[in-house]
Formats: C-alpha cells, structure tokens, sequence
C-alpha cells in the first residue's frame, strides 16, 4: 500500500470514528478535507456530489456479511436529461480495488495517474459517513450479482 493510501486510510478511519452513536452525525474537519483533496483532487469533488444525490448502495449478502457498492454515475448536467429515461447507470465498485466505470481503466490501472476512480471515492466516503443505501440480499444473489461482473 502506497503512504498516500495509508494516508488517506488514516483520515477514512478517523471520520469514521467521529460518528456519533447516538444519531450517526458525522462531523468532517477542514484538515480532514483539505488532505482528502490534496490527495484526490477533483475526484473527490465528484465524489461527494454523487454522496450528495444518495447515490451509493452497499449491497450485503445475508448470512456472510460480504458486499459490493453500486455507485451512480454522475449527470454532468441536470438540465439536459429532463425528459429522457430516468433510468441511472450504476457501477459495481469495490471502494478499495476495482470500480467497473471506465476511469478506473484508463486513469487508474492503465496510467497510473489517479489513485482510484470518483466511483471508488464515493463508496468509500458514504461509508465513512454512514449514509449508504443499504440493501440485503441473499448470499446467493450476491453471488449471481458478482458472477456479471
């Protein structure tokens, strides 16, 4: 694991251990912020637009615990899909290894240029937070579900 990802582990971790356990509010410091986007950039920007529309789910086989995130892809522009499908594409995402969008591709494992996608950021931000969409499934379907990927 590189120091930037240790290091970025480390802030995961610490706003996460700042979630309260009486209403799960999640205080984010300006410190914390500021060391998240030095090390993303504008991805982290992207991603907490994406946590901003709700748009992580963690999906949890039942009895095993394992998961996945499906994570929307972000509209560019609100105003342009007005009228069109409202259907949202998602991609299958584990936050710290693999996100099936093409960035993750090209700017992650071809070029090296990025530490991980916005997709990536995202799962691993609503987590911290705590505010996934959660949603159990079978191991089974679990399975099915990752078996497509």
């Amino acid at each position: 694991m590189s120091a930037s990802s240790l290091v970025a582990e480390a802030v995961w971790k610490a706003i996460e251990d700042t979630r309260s356990e009486i209403n799960g509010s999640v205080a984010v410091t300006e410190d914390q912020l500021s060391i998240l986007h030095f090390l993303f950039g504008k991805n982290l920007e992207r991603a907490t637009r994406i946590v901003d529309q709700r748009g992580v789910k963690r999906i949890s086989g039942e009895p095993s615990g394992r998961s996945i995130f499906q994570v929307i892809k972000l509209l560019k522009n609100i105003d342009k899909v007005v009228g069109e499908s409202r259907r949202k594409e998602e991609y299958p995402c584990f936050a710290e290894n693999y996100c099936g969008c093409y960035s993750f591709f090209y700017d992650v494992v071809n070029k090296g240029e990025q530490l991980c996608c916005k997709h990536q950021l995202a799962a691993r931000f609503a987590a911290s937070l705590g505010v996934c969409i959660e949603v159990k499934v079978s191991d089974e379907q679990l399975a099915l579900l990752l078996s497509q990927l």
